[in-house]
């Protein structure tokens, strides 16, 4: 009876509360979940499933922090590197002209401070004027801009009219105070990362979100991420996308931890979907969980499969990943979605389509 009073509330386009959603993490079959969010998928976006022409820059994995779940920064990996500038400007510089959208994210570097990152952004933006930069996840911008002296306003503001024009979800990771303390006891806390995500919007600077699942959090816990997540979207409406990123076990601290099964990702998409009501769109961050699971996800909600990447990321690959060498060319893309029965469209970074 419960399930099928949530069913209703969903076509009748009616949020549901955290009580219901737990349940849907507990009760809800799988073919109920996608058929729920899979409703929301076709009422937001029709069979439009979007992908873009972007690629990755990760300036530096030496890291301030020590995250259990990371094998990226150098606490883990098996090298510690920095780029320059110039190295920076020449990765820029070597992507073709119809690549739109660069992001980039990285280590929280101890030694690197707002004045060298706005200076990065003014070049890249000297360089390639119509390249949309999405830069610095709420972790980076909180040391960076601390570091400065600056309020989180001006900071961002200052960052801005160098060029940035919207922010990754990374460094969410889950907002359960007890299970962060747990997993990344350094990093930056919960509310400050909402509170950056909030000041951005108030600053007209869009943001995507994300939250790492399956590891040690438990499904209330999964909830209170979103709802707090669908609070602040209540208030801002800043947000493009939300991203559900998958816990992977390889070269790290948290290697004892089996990852979780393809119903779970699966489920965790779906009530993502169903839960976050006001975001407009889903993402599988194909990268993470593999191509084909990416396409399956299409029939669970999902209605945006980021983009071409270019081989320009290692962060999922260091931690165990399928695809080593994340690159998907547009016809590769193009095919992926529509063998799932879905509109392949091409979209910049705010989903407008680019015919």
């Amino acid at each position: 009876m419960e399930l099928r009073e949530i069913a209703q509330k969903v076509n009748e386009a009616q949020r549901i509360t955290p009580a219901e959603g737990f349940l849907l993490f507990e009760q809800g079959d799988l073919g109920f979940l996608g058929t729920l969010a899979d409703l929301i998928r076709q009422r937001k976006n029709g069979d439009n499933a979007y992908f873009i022409r972007n690629f990755h820059i990760e300036p530096t994995n030496i890291c301030v922090n020590r995250c259990k779940f990371c094998s990226y920064s150098h606490h883990f990996s098996k090298t510690s590197w920095e780029l320059t500038v110039e190295e920076i400007l020449e990765k820029v510089e070597a992507q073709e002209s119809n690549v739109t959208e660069l992001h980039i994210t990285g280590a929280v570097h101890p030694d690197r401070d707002i004045w060298y990152y706005g200076e990065l952004l003014v070049k890249i933006r000297t360089a390639r004027p119509n390249l949309h930069i999405k830069a610095y996840s709420a972790v980076e911008l909180d040391y960076m801009i601390k570091k400065s002296g600056m309020s989180m306003k001006d900071g961002l503001g200052y960052l801005k009219s160098c060029g940035l024009q919207s922010i990754p979800g990374g460094g969410a990771e889950i907002f359960d105070e007890s299970i962060r303390k747990e997993i990344c006891g350094m990093k930056s806390t919960s509310l400050a990362w909402l509170e950056i995500h909030e000041t951005a919007h108030e600053l007209g600077i869009p943001s995507n979100a994300t939250m790492l699942y399956g590891h040690r959090e438990n499904y209330a816990q999964r909830i209170d991420h979103l709802e707090r997540l669908r609070l602040l979207q209540d208030r801002t409406g800043g947000f493009n996308a939300f991203i559900p990123l998958k816990f992977r076990n390889s070269h790290n601290e948290m290697s004892d931890i089996p990852e979780v099964s393809v119903v779970e990702d699966m489920k965790m998409y779906a009530i993502a979907r169903i839960y976050l009501d006001n975001f407009p769109h889903l993402k599988a961050y194909w990268p993470a969980v593999g191509r084909k699971l990416a396409q399956v996800s299409l029939s669970f909600g999902v209605d945006d499969l980021d983009g071409t990447i270019n081989d320009s990321t290692r962060i999922y690959s260091l931690a165990g990943a399928d695809d080593q060498n994340p690159v998907m060319t547009v016809s590769q893309m193009i095919t992926l979605i529509s063998e799932a029965k879905r509109i392949p469209v091409e979209r910049d970074s705010m989903y407008n389509p680019i015919s």
